[in-house]
């Protein structure tokens, strides 16, 4: 048997390829879930690791050590499901739908788009619960107004994305600084340097794009179905919007993510007993298995029919397969194979955030996936990032910038996929629209290069005191 640490770029890349043709297979071709052709990855990844020598206990180890760098993103996740079931019983998600709705006229479409598109899913923590409900609605009333489906579609990913990436609720936005090593919270005021500008820039290139179609008069019959069925079964008043308001200055007071989310499962399950009348079993039922809504609007019932514990395990047992495949491949060392060969062109701050950018996107475009796109280059410059002195955000960011960003500019990714479908949009013709998608890694690289929010490792006082 060969000795330990003869892997090579060779060995790594046999499963990476390998990973890439079954998942274009299994997505493009056959369009099965994508958790049996990583176990099988996995399985592959293993093979060739017990052939050059690799020792099934390390591996064995690498999967359980990967497993649990991600353990606590997995309870978050859990408790997501929980807190999005809740607080659609307890009107919460409705109310912030219902004032988010109405802030549509039809001089600033495209810009009302993009926001009410940020306010749904920050909610939900959902790009595409965002673009195959409100998307729909708003799809509708823009093709009345004359506007090229493409611009509409690129206005709907823009604002479903923001949330996507920004929100606490979201399964990427905790999947990233897991596979980095940061706090939750850390990784989303971190992330605000990067979205914040590219938002401002994006609603203002739609404020500009939208001028043109200010004259035009507006069908709002969709947005009003919403309006009108949100009001008859939820009691909708400002009143709701004090769990998110409190989560968010959770956030600011960089209060632990398990906790300060279960807090708001909490107070999810008390809006819901008392503002809607909810009894105890109905609560549980919600935070279980999630809403179902009833309203016999087919739109609105598709909109609020989410959430629950359940709802997550789809995801769960997702990255679960895919931490496997990574937890292999980096013990067996072949991801430093691979990041060796990457890290003799990255000499600089700015080169490594680019080589993390371009491997996001790389991974999003051969293998289709957007997890894979966040958990295998966290996986691979996690060590490097730490040996540079840079803080795990920067990386949880990047990563994030073009793993969860770029996912939906790609036809053939899950994402790209789901949004062509969804929205009824032509391959291609719509990216050029989804500004803040394509000017969020620009940013992102930008401060790479310029050194700007890129901050370093903390060293505690008594570690200087010992290095003294």
């Amino acid at each position: 048997m060969k000795a330990k640490g003869k892997i090579t770029l060779f060995h790594a890349l046999i499963p990476l390829l390998y990973l890439v043709g079954i998942l274009f297979w299994s997505v493009t071709v056959s369009h099965v879930d994508a958790h049996i052709p990583i176990i099988s990855a996995a399985v592959v990844a293993m093979v060739v690791a017990l052939s050059a020598g690799v020792p099934w206990d390390d591996l064995e180890k690498g999967i359980i050590e990967t497993i649990k760098v991600s353990s606590v993103a997995l309870v978050i996740l859990m408790i997501i499901g929980m807190i999005i079931g809740t607080w659609i019983l307890g009107g919460i998600v409705p109310t912030m739908i219902y004032y988010g709705v109405q802030i549509l006229t039809p001089g600033i479409f495209l810009v009302a788009t993009t926001l009410i598109c940020c306010i749904v899913s920050v909610a939900t923590g959902s790009s595409w619960t965002t673009a195959g409900t409100v998307g729909i609605a708003l799809i509708g009333v823009g093709t009345t107004l004359g506007i090229p489906l493409p611009i509409i579609g690129g206005a709907i990913i823009s604002g479903a994305y923001f949330g996507d990436k920004m929100s606490p609720l979201s399964d990427t936005t905790n999947l990233a600084p897991a596979m980095a090593g940061a706090n939750l919270f850390d990784h989303i005021r971190h992330m605000f340097y990067t979205t914040g500008p590219s938002l401002v820039i994006s609603l203002i290139i739609f404020g500009i794009i939208g001028l043109k179609y200010a004259g035009n008069a507006m069908d709002a019959t969709n947005i009003d179905i919403i309006i009108q069925g949100l009001e008859a079964n939820f009691t909708i008043n400002p009143l709701m919007l004090i769990p998110p308001i409190l989560v968010i200055a959770l956030v600011v007071l960089k209060i632990p993510a398990i906790p300060g989310l279960f807090a708001g499962t909490i107070l999810g399950g008390l809006f819901a007993a008392v503002f809607q009348g909810a009894g105890l079993a109905d609560i549980i039922n919600a935070a279980h298995y999630g809403y179902a809504s009833e309203t016999g609007i087919e739109l609105l019932d598709s909109l609020l029919s989410r959430g629950g514990l359940d709802s997550m395990m789809w995801t769960l047992s997702l990255i679960l397969c895919a931490m496997t495949f990574g937890g292999i491949m980096e013990k067996s060392g072949m991801l430093q194979a691979i990041a060796d060969q990457i890290m003799k062109l990255a000499h600089s701050t700015g080169s490594l955030v680019l080589a993390t950018l371009l491997t996001s996107m790389s991974f999003n475009l051969i293998a289709g996936d957007q997890y894979l796109s966040i958990v295998i280059p966290g996986r691979m410059y996690k060590d490097i990032y730490a040996q540079r002195g840079l803080a795990p955000k920067n990386l949880s960011r990047c990563l994030e910038d073009s793993g969860t960003l770029l996912s939906p500019l790609i036809p053939w990714n899950t994402c790209g996929a789901f949004m062509i479908t969804t929205l009824g949009l032509a391959p291609f013709t719509y990216i050029p629209y989804c500004f803040l998608n394509l000017i969020n890694p620009l940013v992102s690289l930008f401060y790479g290069y310029t050194g700007i929010t890129m901050e370093k490792i903390q060293v505690e006082p008594e570690a200087q005191a010992l290095e003294a």
